[in-house]
């Protein structure tokens, strides 16, 4: 079993967590020898279909590049653009070459670990320049791999080669026999067909490395019991730290509902143990809002809110317990309620127009207001 550095085991599989920000590292698995198979073989194949178009397009550039005439051998400046051409043309020839590695290379990275992309892993390491970590990283199980893989490429490679060259060594010779251009053309066949049967070589050096990674990558992402546990405690937030916040959040709610009492309309009480505050605008509501509640200390704060700014508190113990459990904080009060609420907001406006003088006689207050059984809580019935 895999161990962190301080001698725990790593039993328990990773993480999504872990596993993205592994990937946001760059920490994927890759398979160096799948990519190195699968660009050796596009280069391959590339010379086999395309290798001889390719050398009568260098023959003739070579031609015409070392051909000299009169006037450009006394032109100091003519032999160096005649060279700048044939690089040029070189370069328009590889091209296609160039761009089969490129997208060899992006292809086979993909199948291996997908696309990534990280900034912290092109960012430099000082701990990487440490000779005595690269000097301990030489002699871990990776580098044990690693030397193993390249004493198995270099016997296998170096093996079939010698086969191979034994099996073509008669046809080398009639090299000899034939016309320069025909053995040059020969002769890039049988190099392009070694050098792809060379480059298949490594499909089994792959086909080892790929589970291998795999395998490797997995390890290394398992974690302990209390890397599982922190991760949690971190993903969840610490309960001191939660507990605090809900404080907080709390308090600050609670405030919010404070101010909002200055500006309702009325406060129905229980009359001790819950107060509502309710506001009504018939232009921008539907129906009465609730724009503050509570019970025991806060219902107290509310009514001693309300008396400083001279809002009405109204007692209707069964009216103010079914608003309170009802209705939520800038919520609308339901419609089984609206009747009853409308006579006690009825008494408070009528209540108001006596103290500015606009009636002469004073209102008689509500009593048995209609409160719906499916409003009431057991204790009110």
């Amino acid at each position: 079993m895999a161990e962190n550095a301080d001698g725990q085991e790593k039993s328990e599989d990773p993480s999504q967590k872990r596993l993205d920000d592994a990937r946001r590292k760059g920490q994927i698995p890759r398979s160096r020898e799948f990519n190195s198979m699968v660009m050796l073989v596009s280069a391959a194949l590339s010379l086999l279909f395309m290798g001889d178009d390719l050398m009568r397009d260098f023959s003739a550039m070579l031609a015409d590049g070392l051909t000299l005439d009169r006037k450009m051998i006394f032109d100091r400046f003519g032999v160096i653009a005649g060279l700048s051409k044939m690089l040029e043309e070189a370069g328009m020839m590889l091209m296609p070459y160039f761009l089969i590695s490129v997208v060899a290379a992006i292809a086979s990275s993909l199948v291996i670990g997908g696309w990534s992309f990280s900034m912290e892993a092109m960012a430099p390491s000082f701990g990487k320049m440490n000779p005595w970590s690269g000097f301990k990283r030489m002699f871990d199980v990776r580098g044990l791999v690693e030397l193993i893989k390249s004493i198995l490429k270099l016997l296998l490679i170096g093996f079939v080669a010698v086969l191979m060259m034994d099996s073509l060594g008669a046809e080398l010779l009639n090299l000899g026999y034939q016309e320069p251009n025909a053995a040059m053309g020969h002769a890039g066949q049988m190099l392009t067909w070694v050098f792809l049967v060379l480059s298949l070589l490594l499909i089994m050096i792959a086909a080892i490395d790929i589970p291998y990674q795999l395998w490797d990558h997995a390890k290394q992402m398992k974690m302990t019991m209390q890397e599982v546990r922190d991760e949690f405690k971190d993903s969840e937030g610490k309960p001191e730290v939660k507990s605090r916040i809900r404080q907080m959040q709390r308090e600050l709610a609670q405030r919010r509902m404070m101010e909002a009492v200055p500006e309702a309309d009325v406060i129905i009480t229980n009359p001790t143990h819950y107060a509502v505050a309710l506001k009504y605008d018939g232009e921008g509501m539907r129906a009465p809002r609730v724009v503050a509640k509570g019970k025991n200390l806060i219902a107290a704060q509310i009514r001693n809110k309300a008396m400083e700014h001279e809002v009405p508190i109204f007692s209707a113990p069964p009216l103010a317990r079914a608003i309170y459990f009802s209705t939520e904080i800038d919520q609308e009060i339901p419609a089984g309620l609206y009747f009853a609420v409308a006579q006690v907001l009825a008494y408070i406006y009528q209540l108001k127009a006596t103290r500015k003088g606009a009636t002469g006689y004073a209102p008689q207050a509500p009593n048995n207001l209609p409160v719906p059984d499916e409003y009431l809580r057991p204790a009110d019935i």
